[in-house]
């Protein structure tokens, strides 16, 4: 008996009920903690306003077109990763699970800083962190340990929350696609853009709000001439747009047949870079303010990014502020929203891949996954030590499991199966804006060379010189082994049977290519 003839009916895929509702999510998903507390910093030390530059250089000619990416594989072939990618040719199914596992360590880590932005909501209504927010951050609230030191005792303030998150997440994603991601995106984005339009409106009265968007839009003109600000604006679009780990290319394989894909992906990514550039001139505004009552420049003023700016600079700049409480509660509510659009796209990338490998139901998907992951999430990062883990497992999970996933499926796509030129066909015969010839060298040889200085200077920099002040033990199990658990799952994961869609990939292919060889004729002759 063939194998087709034996295999399960397929399960019919649950798709986005418009263009409008992949559009919210597409934009939810770009939209992250990122955008909040790290453009601002970087792109103050960076240049100020010459930063913007290499920035929308970067949106252009590497965003845009890694979306396309993404947006075509996954609308093409209509499969989460690891069935998109084994279309193309067997052994991208391996990439598309490192994709998928890459977004699993990422999930089981983000859902703790939201859980720090749901905790600070509530303490923002009393200004509980009173005159001292970094030791009411690193001890009271986190009751951290020093960096060489792992501790299983929880810290309770992190712990609660953090349950709550996940229950509330698995409970979205366990409603599918359409009823659950969709529905939620489209409460949170709004909401989001409401809740931080106010904020931004808010501090922008404020005195010093001035100096502090001089300080970020001032033009530094000399930065252009360092390459590593160049790569500073490409690593921030790369982060922020979340191309090139499977998000996007999931979200794109619910979409109908007929959709404008490269418009669609235009819209998204200047939105995103528009949120960045709002967001910078929130925190600047607060930042100038905090800098005035202090009587110090701009740039006296320490925690301009990460963590610190969220939880320690913001919590004194609303303890000086008239109102500060509302203030505080906009802050920290758009932080945990802007985190949960983030984060169910994280889980959607799980889901879809179990639900095609095995045809689960996505409520049964949630659970498999999100049982195990939850108890990870508490152990490692509900913790005493919980901080010290973030911060190793983040970095190396994004400056190397991140970018190495981007590297793999840009060259994947240029050099297997349809190859990159039937691709664009793919995307010119369904999209308003047509994607030229050149995008085919670029996604193909000079985004992924980009991609791989970067991760070689972080690479060698781990290497050289560890990281932080972490002792190596500590950083080999949470740094390295955080990229190693993502490989050693997806190896595991590849050699697993497909119990659901029937995957004949030569037949695919074979077909594929006839196909795409009359489009892409079609589209060289309009061309002409």
């Amino acid at each position: 008996m063939s194998s087709s003839a034996s295999s399960p009916a397929p399960r019919a895929r649950d798709s986005w009920s418009g263009q409008t509702g992949f559009l919210l999510a597409a934009i939810g998903s770009a939209i992250g903690l990122g955008n909040i507390w790290r453009f601002p910093g970087v792109s103050y030390s960076n240049g100020g306003g010459a930063f913007l530059i290499p920035y929308l250089v970067a949106l252009v000619f590497v965003g845009i077109p890694m979306l396309w990416l993404d947006y075509a594989v996954g609308h093409k072939f209509r499969g989460s990763p690891p069935w998109a990618l084994r279309k193309i040719i067997g052994g991208g199914e391996f990439i598309g699970w490192f994709q998928t596992f890459v977004c699993f360590v990422i999930m089981v880590y983000y859902g703790a800083v939201l859980a720090w932005g749901v905790q600070y909501t509530i303490y923002s209504v009393n200004e509980a962190w009173g005159a001292d927010p970094t030791a009411f951050f690193l001890e009271s609230f986190l009751e951290k340990v020093p960096g060489d030191t792992f501790s299983w005792a929880p810290a309770w303030a992190v712990m609660i929350p953090l349950a709550l998150v996940w229950v509330l997440v698995l409970l979205v994603i366990g409603r599918g696609l359409s009823k659950g991601v969709e529905a939620a995106n489209k409460v949170f984005l709004p909401l989001l853009v409401i809740l931080f339009l106010a904020l931004v409106v808010r501090a922008l009265f404020l005195p010093g709000a001035v100096e502090g968007l001089n300080a970020f839009f001032t033009p530094n003109w000399a930065a252009l001439a360092d390459p590593k600000v160049w790569l500073a604006a490409f690593a921030q679009i790369f982060y922020s747009l979340s191309v090139g780990f499977g998000i996007m290319l999931t979200y794109a394989s619910y979409l109908k047949p007929k959709s404008n894909l490269t418009g669609t992906a235009l819209v998204a990514g200047f939105a995103n870079s528009s949120f960045e550039i709002l967001a910078g001139i929130g925190v600047f505004s607060a930042v100038g303010f905090m800098a005035h009552q202090q009587g110090v420049a701009v740039a006296e003023v320490e925690g301009l990014t990460g963590p610190i700016l969220s939880f320690v600079t913001f919590p004194q700049i609303i303890s000086m502020m008239p109102g500060g409480p509302i203030f505080g509660v906009l802050f920290f509510s758009s932080l945990v929203l802007a985190g949960i659009t983030s984060l169910l796209s994280l889980l959607q990338v799980v889901s879809g891949g179990l639900q095609d490998k095995f045809g689960w139901s996505p409520a049964r998907s949630a659970l498999v996954f999100g049982v195990p992951a939850t108890v990870v999430s508490l152990v490692l990062f509900g913790t005493r030590s919980g901080l010290n883990n973030l911060d190793i497992v983040d970095n190396f999970i994004n400056s190397i499991g991140v970018v190495s996933s981007a590297i793999m499926f840009a060259v994947l796509c240029a050099v297997a199966g349809p190859r990159l030129g039937a691709l664009r066909a793919h995307l010119n015969s369904v999209s308003s804006v047509k994607v030229p010839k050149v995008w085919e060298p670029l996604v193909g040889i000079v985004i992924p060379l980009v991609l791989f200085i970067m991760m070689a200077m972080s690479v060698v920099d781990l290497v050289t010189n560890g990281y932080e002040d972490y002792p190596g033990g500590y950083v080999m199990l949470f740094g390295w082994g955080a990229v190693a658990i993502a490989v050693i799952a997806a190896l595991i994961f590849t050699f697993i049977p497909w119990k659901h869609r029937t995957v004949d990939t030569h037949a695919t292919v074979t077909r594929i290519l006839a196909d795409d060889a009359d489009a892409i004729a079609a589209t060289e002759g309009d061309a002409q």
